[in-house]
């Protein structure tokens, strides 16, 4: 089970710009399903990145399904030679993505966002509008089940 509390307390804690996505982000904003992992569409500048590095590498991240004892090292380089990646930690599974289906990168996302407390810290989410319009493009079967509470709750709200 993914400690979704330790993960975003770290990456708030080191200052991470990262935007909460998927299931963690529906959670946040009252969904009632459960999320196996948590989703973040991250800042790409070097000094972001650097923050990401110091947040999570005390938590061993390596990447997700990959046989043990692969070299892999996990710095800003290795950050700025890829974009996104699934990754297992000690606090359980992060996916860090450049960019997502139907929203881009996190400065294109970045205007439709909101800041929620999750956790005892003030994270940035998608937005109901924006989470529901990124997970029809997703087109997974699970984010069409997710799109009808998430409608219900944009409803509730007058959104």
């Amino acid at each position: 089970m993914t400690d979704l509390g330790g993960l975003l307390g770290a990456l708030a804690d080191e200052g991470v710009e990262f935007i909460v996505i998927g299931g963690a982000a529906a959670t946040a904003h009252g969904a009632s399903r459960l999320t196996q992992d948590i989703d973040i569409v991250y800042a790409r500048d070097v000094a972001n990145l650097d923050k990401i590095v110091r947040a999570l590498a005390p938590f061993s991240p390596y990447p997700r399904g990959a046989p043990a004892g692969l070299p892999f090292v996990f710095d800003v380089q290795t950050l700025r030679n890829g974009a996104n990646f699934t990754l297992a930690t000690r606090l359980g599974d992060i996916d860090l993505l450049a960019e997502i289906a139907g929203g881009g990168t996190y400065s294109t996302l970045l205007p439709t966002t909101t800041l929620l407390d999750a956790f005892g810290r003030r994270v940035r989410c998608l937005d109901l509008p924006k989470l529901i319009e990124v997970k029809r493009a997703a087109g997974r079967p699970k984010d069409f089940e997710a799109i009808a509470e998430l409608e219900v709750l944009l409803e509730e709200r007058g959104l």
